[in-house]
């Protein structure tokens, strides 16, 4: 009988139809939530809309590298040129002047360390007074090494020395720096190529070239030869050279120029040899320059002072 009927749960039984609608429950399910998913469908939700534009390209949303190639990756900005540098007031260039004798000249560039000079710039003279630099910043230095400060009376004398070329005094300083060991110290630390030790040991015969010559002026320029303490008041003692020391190369440039070169010179007549040796160390902002003429005893100073400005003339750049 129907009322007696005995179900087999073993076959799954009245369980079958229920899992048959809990399957179809799910499908149907899938089936509205793709449609909302579906660009386009009615259903469609407002998340895939927004998914839709970004794979239209049309999103703020960013994209990875290499996922929309019309869109142009920013650039990295492009160095700026250095700057170039002004040029010196100088034009290297053979000099053909009418000079008796024996000359030569040198510059250094002091922002690059470039030399230029005339093709016998290494070649040497004696330096008479225009060592005279290096001794009093040589005297400096090594008191400030040692906590030592010159007195005025020591100061007053190292004015002398620069601005006046005072020999007694510029031999005492001499002494005090250890006489040919202080040119030996100057073409070390200054790394000079071309310059010796006089063989008397004496300063006034101390060999330089024009280019040592540039160089020891960068050496003075730079703080190395008077040290950080006293550089400042060196520099400043060699633009107020007086009297007849005062000649050479600033003398080829505007007053106004002038008054910013720091100078020292040398002059002496060579008996022994029958020569005027005559000397010219200039100091500018970007710039040092060495400058040396050779020439007959009997010609006399002024002829030499003349043609150290004669050759920084026609070395100078037009508009200088």
């Amino acid at each position: 009988m129907a009322g007696n009927r005995r179900v087999d749960r073993r076959n799954g039984g009245e369980a079958f139809p229920i899992r048959l609608i809990a399957v179809a429950v799910i499908l149907i399910g899938l089936v509205l939530v793709s449609l909302r998913l579906l660009p386009g469908s009615p259903f469609e939700s407002s998340a895939a809309a927004k998914w839709g534009d970004a794979g239209s390209g049309t999103s703020d949303r960013p994209t990875g590298a290499g996922t929309d190639r019309s869109v142009r990756q920013p650039s990295s900005p492009s160095p700026s040129p250095s700057p170039s540098l002004e040029p010196l007031p100088f034009v290297a260039k053979d000099l053909d002047l009418n000079i008796e004798g024996w000359y030569s000249w040198s510059v250094l560039d002091r922002r690059t360390g470039k030399i230029i000079g005339s093709k016998n710039m290494g070649e040497t003279s004696t330096t008479a007074s225009l060592i005279k630099a290096w001794i009093v910043a040589d005297y400096l230095r090594r008191a400030d090494d040692a906590g030592q400060t010159p007195s005025d009376a020591k100061l007053a004398d190292a004015t002398r020395i620069i601005r006046d070329s005072d020999n007694t005094r510029a031999e005492q300083f001499y002494n005090q720096v250890d006489r040919d060991a202080s040119i030996r110290r100057l073409i070390s630390m200054c790394k000079l190529t071309d310059s010796s030790v006089a063989p008397d040991g004496g300063w006034s015969r101390t060999a330089l070239s024009p280019r040592d010559t540039a160089r020891m002026g960068n050496c003075i320029a730079t703080g190395t030869a008077a040290g950080p303490k006293w550089t400042k008041w060196l520099l400043n003692e060699m633009k107020l050279v007086r009297g007849a020391g005062d000649f050479g190369i600033r003398k080829a440039f505007p007053a106004a120029e002038q008054k910013k070169i720091a100078i020292k010179n040398g002059w002496i007549d060579r008996t022994k040899e029958q020569e005027m040796h005559i000397n010219c160390l200039a100091i500018g902002d970007t710039w040092t320059m060495g400058v040396m003429v050779q020439y007959p005893i009997n010609m006399g100073y002024d002829y030499g002072m003349k043609n150290c400005e004669k050759i920084t003339e026609a070395l100078l750049r037009p508009g200088t």
